[in-house]
């Protein structure tokens, strides 16, 4: 029998259980502590190379740095011999569970709800490792694990760098690292990048849990890297219409052209989906600085960017006007000048002041097509447009919730460049009270929510002794409501009291059942010597808990019980005395 690979004298292979780009991952056993564990090793073709055996042992440097319960954890390090080459290896937890990228690629379509408790794991272990100073540079739906138990967490910090690395570009040997379907647009420029690039990224995760695809692909990675630097994502909204108005506005967010328009922190983005998951409003509108062309937005200078040092201007006498018309006794008076330079500041205001309402060009702008699209998409063009849009929320009961109902100038107008123009965005339908159903009888309730113009999901309570289909609680519980969201009622199982028929007669306690509106069902057994033969002996659920009407209840019959001898007192043996005429001796 083949022994298996041991490592370091400790780690016993078991099996290949995942493959990469530069490493293998094997499931393992730690025969000094008993424990399973997962261990990744550089690709042997790639320990010859010195960078291949840099960047593996900076992961392993980098995670093992880390400790959160949505990282996986690393426990050892180590380097193996294997033909010649030394190869590494690093020693992590070993998380029983699947990749997002499994999920997504088997069609599971997941719900907003489930996306976002992902995200928010992924955000989690991305607000510590920013806080450590480490930028994780891969997210991607590959390196996040969900357990059997639902936890999230992150791997591979293979290409994480600390962000105080003045040399952390995202170039090596002119090739981009990364996975380019989740590429910030600086890392496919090949420039420096910071915890932003993370948040970017999960954006990209995002996007892709919500709508079943990436935000952009191609038929090469180049043109999808160009695609992030250059083009826009279609709102997740659009590919899918049942992908909720909040999640185009975190998306769009997190996927920022420019990183000073993205969430500043993992922390933030983190805390817009909490807001949204309660149905609270976001604290952050869609970004309003984007710049969709893929260029960084115009920056802000601060005064002492722009000021240089001070320094006193001479007086005009100090300046030598000879030679330039005028003698030393014959100056000419300069009072002109002040009228000339007030002159030329009156015109430097109204130009500037032009410029800002007209913009660089002068040029009018017409107000695009926004009607009937979302708002985080009509921000987006009447921003390309050169306006800037002001989003009014109205409610309007035929457009959906998070779409323009108009705008203010109309679309196809033509104003001044920075013009604003007011989007009147659907709150849904004006919201209505919702009926209370409460004590009636299940579709009595269901007629009663449909006819208020509300859908309806129906939950049951095994347990409740209130008679049967009737409704026993509802969530919302009264106030308003739009109409078309659904009211969730509970009805009673109608639960009754199982009735006791230990020491019954079979057929005894069959008809004690029956008559209480329970089935049976009878299983012949042995049971304690102290019931006769065709008595229950127990029964489940047990005697005087409750069950559903109409469930089974199952009696357990006495079928191996002998019957129990009767002590007898013992009594001497009859006396042997001879009868007269006998003899105790021989003849």
């Amino acid at each position: 029998m083949t022994q298996p690979r041991l490592l370091g004298g400790r780690y016993e292979l078991d099996g290949v259980v995942g493959r990469g780009g530069m490493a293998e991952v094997y499931r393992a056993r730690d025969i000094r502590l008993d424990r399973i564990v997962a261990i990744k090793t550089l690709r042997t073709d790639l320990a010859r190379d010195q960078i291949f055996q840099a960047r593996f042992r900076r992961e392993a440097q980098s995670a093992a740095s880390l400790n959160h319960p949505n990282i996986v954890a690393v426990y050892d390090t180590g380097e193996d011999l294997a033909t010649g080459v030394t190869v590494p290896y690093i020693v992590m937890e070993f998380v029983d569970g699947r990749t997002v990228r499994d999920l997504v690629a088997e069609g599971h379509r997941l719900l907003p709800e489930r996306s976002l408790e992902i995200i928010d794991g992924v955000l989690r272990a991305l607000e510590y490792s920013h806080q450590a100073g480490i930028v994780h540079r891969d997210i991607k739906p590959g390196n996040i694990m969900v357990t059997r138990n639902g936890d999230i967490k992150v791997m591979d910090f293979g290409i994480a760098r600390a962000m105080s690395d003045a040399q952390a570009t995202m170039t090596q040997t002119a090739q981009v690292i990364g996975t380019a379907q989740y590429l910030s647009p600086e890392q496919a420029r090949g420039e420096r990048v910071d915890s932003r690039s993370d948040i970017y990224s999960t954006g990209c995760v995002l996007y892709e849990l919500l709508t079943g695809r990436p935000p952009f692909t191609g038929d090469s990675p180049v043109a999808i890297a160009y695609q992030h630097v250059r083009e826009n994502p279609i709102p997740p909204s659009r590919v899918d219409p049942d992908v909720p108005a909040w999640a185009d506005a975190i998306v769009l967010r997190a996927m920022a052209k420019s990183p000073a328009d993205r969430y500043a922190t993992a922390g933030e983005m983190r805390a817009d989906l909490q807001r949204a998951a309660s149905g609270m409003p976001l604290a952050a509108a869609p970004p309003t600085r984007l710049d969709y062309a893929g260029y960084p937005a115009t920056q802000r200078m601060g005064g002492a960017a722009m000021a240089g040092p001070t320094s006193q201007i001479p007086p005009a006498e100090d300046y030598d006007y000879a030679g330039a018309g005028y003698d030393g006794g014959g100056r000419r008076s300069l009072g002109w000048i002040p009228w000339v330079l007030g002159l030329l500041l009156v015109i430097a205001v109204v130009g500037g002041v032009a410029y800002y309402l007209l913009g660089s060009t002068g040029k009018t702008s017409a107000v695009p097509q926004v009607n009937g699209e979302p708002i985080a998409l009509a921000e987006q063009q009447v921003k390309n447009a050169h306006l800037i849009p002001k989003p009014v929320s109205q409610p309007d009961p035929t457009v959906k919730n998070g779409y323009v109902i108009r705008s203010n100038p109309a679309e196809g107008d033509n104003v001044a460049a920075n013009t604003t123009v007011t989007l009147y965005v659907s709150s849904g339908p004006a919201a209505v009270t919702v009926p209370n159903v409460v004590g009636q009888q299940q579709n009595q309730a269901e007629s009663t929510l449909t006819g208020a113009g509300f859908r309806f999901s129906v939950r049951t309570d095994p347990t409740s002794t209130q008679p049967s289909g009737q409704v026993i609680s509802q969530n919302p519980n009264g106030g308003t409501a739009p109409p078309g969201s659904t009211v969730t009622i509970t009805v009673s199982g109608g639960a009754v009291s199982v009735p006791s028929v230990i020491g019954d007669p079979q057929q005894t306690a069959i008809n004690v059942l029956t008559a209480a509106g329970f089935q049976f069902s009878v299983q012949q057994e042995t049971g304690p010597a102290q019931f006769a033969n065709g008595t229950v002996f127990n029964q489940v659920p047990v005697a005087n808990g409750t069950a559903t009407k109409g469930s089974t209840v199952t009696i357990y019959v006495q079928n191996g019980a002998s019957p129990s001898p009767t002590p007898s007192q013992s009594s001497p043996s009859p006396s042997t005395s001879p009868s007269p005429g006998s003899s105790s001796g021989p003849p």
